[in-house]
């Protein structure tokens, strides 16, 4: 039995009750008499996360949000997907099923994510068919191919109509697309959107019907400009491991109340809703459903005392109690050892040369297109550090041996170079560097390492192993996030002013957001849906 005030979501009442609990289901709720100290809600739900992004496996993850009361999760595993097929969506499966957090799945949409960049497998209508079969999988993952939906691609609709034909929602991701082309994006069965960076785009999309998820991630935080739409979901999308160690979707919470909405209304964006959408046995306090509760201290600073899954006591005032012995798993690397040379780019003649540049833009997964003049040295186009202009590269690692060079701006580095294993959606190295030389030795190490991230600066090489398909590692949130903030500690001596550096570098290879991106394969607009040359 579980006391404390009930906050009903379904009639937005607070008061007094206890909670009665029979084999990990509610049994009954019923209102009592007195003042009763603190607040039960239903366990929260993050109902659109990878797990890969916070560098830890499902198990470890558990580990760390579930003390701040997160109880499920909706999570798509397209970024292992992508580098090993099935077998990773295996994994992450498999080492879920050994935590108490409820983890349901989405079977990932577009594996490899566009036809424009090289990744370690392929996932077709047949297994996206296989996964959706599966009671935790939930739902068609994020349907990034945008403009296959709008032009009917067939392999594109059959997987869609796979989704229907299950009774299984199609979640969205269609940055910045408005109009017709979005109307048409919608009328294939596309529920929702978890993209929206702007008021006006949220507002158009809810209009026409989608179910908008406003993201509060390490690198994309979408909050503060969208939360008097009116979301239907407050999400993640991705959380890297030192802001996992500060908190979750309580956090997540906190800060929506402290920015004005109305906290019941927050509350409703984290459970009932993404649960009524999803159709999972989760997400309310109501008789039958899984006893997924949590108790916090008040409605402002979402404090967490205790934390019960299928009416277990699993995390008390901040720390879980379970244990976690993750999975081991595999590994993809096979690329060629890298010269300096590799990532050189020849100029068109002596002189200037006016060149295309990928603009970082702070706390945002979109990009803006710029451009340049940078003089040629030798017949080779060097980056200019005093106008902020990096070489970025991205190296295939799945034994093609394909690899492409351009410029990016909002690094700020003043020396050396950092790379990454972790580079949305495939997941080849993508590395960011002063000087070709040590972005070299940056990708030779990704390579001896077998995955991670890296700094290399004079000479000085710092590195976080990640083994687990050169995205996740092992160990605790805490070791993770302190090696990791020792490279960011790094970088930042490097002159780096980026808020998350790796996370911002590691989408710099998301070719289906907006505008300016690098594949392997090349320079990629992403809104014309082509590559352009580098040097205009």
């Amino acid at each position: 039995m579980i006391k404390g005030n009930l906050v009903n979501l379904f009639t937005e009442e607070i008061y007094p009750a206890e909670v009665e609990i029979q084999e990990g289901k509610i049994k009954c709720v019923r209102e009592v008499k007195g003042e009763l100290d603190n607040y039960i809600l239903p366990g929260f739900i993050d109902a659109h996360i990878h797990i890969e992004s916070s560098m830890l496996t499902p198990s470890r993850f558990a580990q760390m949000v579930v003390p701040h009361g997160t109880t499920a999760v909706v999570a798509d595993p397209h970024e292992i997907a992508n580098v090993q097929g099935l077998a990773g969506v295996n994994y992450m499966i498999q080492d879920a099923a050994n935590v108490p957090l409820q983890f349901f799945f989405t079977a990932p949409s577009c594996v490899p994510a566009t036809p424009f960049e090289t990744s370690g497998a392929v996932l077709g209508p047949e297994e996206i068919d296989n996964l959706l079969q599966r009671d935790d999988v939930v739902a068609l993952g994020e349907m990034m191919n945008f403009p296959g939906v709008i032009g009917g691609d067939p392999v594109v609709l059959e997987k869609i109509r796979l989704a229907h034909e299950h009774s299984k929602p199609v979640d969205g991701h269609a940055p910045l697309l408005s109009g017709d082309d979005l109307c048409n994006y919608i009328a294939r069965g596309i529920s929702t959107e978890h993209e929206c960076s702007l008021r006006e785009e949220a507002l158009e999309k809810k209009r026409l019907g989608m179910r908008i998820m406003v993201r509060e991630g390490s690198s994309a935080q979408n909050l503060e400009e969208l939360w008097t739409v009116g979301g239907d979901f407050l999400v993640s999308d991705d959380r890297h491991p030192q802001d996992l160690l500060e908190g979750h979707l309580d956090q997540t919470l906190k800060k929506a109340v402290e920015l004005g909405m109305d906290p019941l209304k927050a509350i409703q964006m984290v459970t009932v809703h993404p649960a009524s959408h999803y159709h999972l046995d989760t997400g309310s306090v109501t008789p039958g459903k899984s006893a997924d509760l949590v108790v916090v201290d008040d409605l402002e600073k979402f404090n967490v005392k205790k934390v019960f899954i299928k009416g277990e006591l699993v995390a008390r005032e901040g720390k879980p109690l379970f244990n976690v012995q993750p999975l081991t798993g595999e590994n993809t690397f096979q690329l060629k050892t890298m010269m300096p040379s590799d990532f050189e780019i020849q100029s068109t003649g002596n002189g200037e040369n006016t060149v295309r540049v990928i603009e970082v833009m702070e706390g945002q997964l979109l990009t803006e297109k710029s451009q340049t003049t940078l003089e040629s040295v030798n017949g080779i186009l060097p980056g200019d550090i005093e106008q902020d202009v990096l070489q970025i590269a991205v190296v295939e690692r799945y034994g093609n041996n394909h690899h492409s060079n351009a410029f990016v701006k909002g690094f700020s580095l003043k020396k050396g170079a950092i790379a990454s294993s972790v580079a949305h959606d495939s997941h080849n190295i993508i590395v960011v560097g002063t000087n070709t030389k040590d972005m070299a030795v940056a990708v030779n190490t990704l390579k001896k390492n077998r995955g991670g991230l890296v700094t290399v600066g004079e000479g000085v090489v710092h590195s976080l192993k990640l083994p687990i398909a050169g995205l996740m590692s092992t160990q605790s949130a805490e070791e993770v996030a302190n090696q990791l903030n020792q490279l960011q500690e790094f970088t930042k001596a490097m002159g780096c002013k980026l808020s998350s550096p790796f996370m911002t570098l590691s989408f710099m290879a998301l070719l289906v957001i907006p505008k300016l991106k690098i594949s392997d394969q090349g320079l990629f607009d992403g809104e014309s849906f082509q590559f352009v040359d580098v040097i205009k």
